[in-house]
């Protein structure tokens, strides 16, 4: 049974997310400030965390940091902040994604399912290393892109790129981190690459590159590869 830990001070949250978790055969955790939420970490291993980041007594930031210390479960956030720059924070500090408050709760659920799956430890095998969407399908083995039948040219860069979201697909990949895994360590902040390269990837692979439904921008955070 997946064991989740839900972290939160608002009473009315918490309480809905156990009983929709417990109704789905989920184990719950639940912990309203981060030093409660580390402690029971520790000591329950659960398999995907649900973290607020205004809490009590430490930053969100400060949580996710101290899980990363010593575990890879996945993180989701969930916050009522709004600002681009504190989602982006929590996704460099190892948050694997973000709802933001008002969120519904099919929603989180199923950015919930798609954490756990991401995090099993054979990952699928086999199936992970070709990805199938109805528009192309990527080889993840052989480094190659079938559209229509017919191999996608595309640049090293390209792939790299691609390669990187499709390893994550259904996680918001943050700028910061698609820059330093793709360009190097030193880069960061050149996210005109980012926007040249994605627009050059959706002209190859997009059926429609201006409606993208694969390759998705999350304003002022990063990208997201959906199939």
């Amino acid at each position: 049974m997946t064991r989740v830990l839900v972290v939160d001070d608002e009473p009315q949250i918490v309480r809905a997310l156990v009983i929709n978790l417990k109704a789905r055969k989920y184990d719950v955790d639940a912990a309203i400030d981060g030093a409660t939420a580390l402690q029971l970490a520790a000591a329950r291993h659960p398999d995907v965390v649900v973290l607020d980041l205004g809490l009590p007594d430490l930053d969100g930031v400060e949580v996710i940091k101290g899980l990363r210390g010593w575990t890879r479960v996945p993180i989701i956030v969930l916050s009522a902040r709004h600002s681009s720059d504190e989602k982006v924070q929590a996704l460099d500090a190892g948050a694997d994604d973000y709802v933001t408050k008002p969120f519904g709760m099919d929603e989180l659920l199923a950015r919930l399912r798609a954490a756990v799956r991401r995090a099993e430890p054979n990952g699928g095998g086999e199936e992970d290393v070709i990805v199938e969407t109805e528009d192309f399908t990527v080889d993840l083995a052989a480094k190659k892109v079938n559209r229509a039948g017919k191999d996608v040219r595309l640049t090293p860069t390209e792939w790299h790129l691609l390669e990187v979201l499709v390893r994550n697909t259904g996680r918001l990949v943050s700028q910061k981190q698609l820059l330093q895994e793709v360009w190097g360590p030193s880069y960061g902040t050149e996210t005109n690459y980012l926007r040249v390269y994605m627009a050059q990837l959706r002209r190859k692979l997009e059926t429609d590159p201006s409606h993208p439904r694969h390759f998705v921008t999350e304003p002022g955070m990063g990208y997201r590869f959906e199939k």
